[in-house]
C-alpha cells in the first residue's frame, strides 16, 4: 500500500528550520519499517518542499507555502491506501486524518497496527 505518514512538521516550531528538520526526521522514522513490510511510505513534505522551491518559495508560511503544502497532502490522499498518524499536535495531519476517514481510507496511530508491521 501507499501509506501517507502524517504528523507535525511545522506545528510547534515557530518556523525554526532546525525544529522543522527534526520533525521531518520523526516523520521519516517509520518509513523503513513500512517499506520492509511491502508498503511505499509517503510524506507530503517530500513532494511539497521541492515543488515549493521550484515555484520560488523563500519563507515558510509565505503565499506559495500556503498554496502548495496542504494541497499536496490532499492530492496524495487521492492515491494513498492508508494513513499512519504519528503523535503530536498538527492541524495539517488532523486534516489528513479527517479526509482519509471521509474517503474510507484506513488510519492507524501505531506502526504495529499497519498490516505487515506487527512486532515479531
Amino acid at each position: 500500500m501507499l501509506i501517507l505518514i502524517a504528523g507535525p512538521y511545522r506545528s510547534g516550531t515557530g518556523d525554526d528550520p532546525q525544529k522543522m528538520a527534526e520533525n521531518l526526521q520523526r516523520l521519516e522514522a517509520p518509513s523503513y519499517a513500512l517499506f520492509k513490510a511491502g508498503h511505499v511510505p509517503m510524506i507530503g513534505e517530500w513532494v511539497a518542499l521541492p515543488v515549493w522551491h521550484a515555484a520560488g518559495g523563500e519563507t515558510i508560511g509565505d503565499a506559495l507555502h500556503e498554496e502548495i503544502f496542504y494541497p499536496v497532502a490532499h492530492r496524495l490522499l487521492e492515491l494513498c491506501e492508508g494513513v499512519l498518524r504519528l503523535p503530536g499536535a498538527s492541524k495539517g495531519a488532523d486534516n489528513d486524518v479527517r479526509i482519509a476517514r471521509e474517503r474510507g481510507i484506513p488510519v492507524w496511530h501505531r506502526l504495529e497496527d499497519v498490516p505487515g508491521c506487527a512486532p515479531a
